[in-house]
């Protein structure tokens, strides 16, 4: 995966902004890897909100996303006190999934520190099995689709995973 450059990751809107607590620091004296992830999910599920995909929608609506892959890749340690930000790019979708990279950024130092690239699916809470994705929603994905690919810069994909 190629890096792409702090103003480039920047131009997508931020989806959480934090500073790195103490407590997520491992013996390393950096944010564990676990926090990456999860900072990394939580960024994601907010910007997913404005999509139509609200934080409690198993519950409001018995509708779901569950992650099916994961690729990740460090690019710059974050430590302690850091301020960091998520921005996530939408790359595609189908008729029951969609592809994104999620990106931790290091505001305190303007860099990109790790990319999360996912495949997530729609499920439907009832029967526990993927299910097409709400007609709303769908076309959200589309118009934000078609916004990142507009983008001046390529996506860094692994080439491990797509849309099927």
């Amino acid at each position: 995966m190629t890096q792409p450059s702090y103003d480039d990751v920047v131009s997508l809107p931020a989806s959480l902004s934090q500073s790195v607590p103490v407590a997520f620091e491992d013996i390393n004296g950096h944010l564990n890897i676990r926090h990456y992830v999860g900072i990394a999910s939580e960024g994601l599920d907010d910007s997913l909100v404005e999509l139509g995909i609200p934080q409690m929608w198993p519950i409001s609506a018995g509708q779901a996303v569950f992650s099916a892959e994961h690729h990740m890749t460090y690019f710059a340690e974050l430590r302690t006190g850091d301020k960091i930000s998520v921005r996530v790019r939408m790359l595609g979708r189908s008729e029951r999934a969609a592809h994104v990279l999620v990106f931790l950024v290091d505001e305190t130092h303007h860099r990109v520190s790790y990319a999360m690239e996912e495949i997530f699916l729609h499920v439907d809470m009832e029967s526990r099995a993927t299910s097409p994705w709400p007609q709303a929603v769908a076309g959200a994905f589309d118009e934000r689709i078609t916004e990142h690919q507009a983008l001046p810069w390529d996506a860094p994909v692994s080439g491990s995973m797509s849309l099927r």
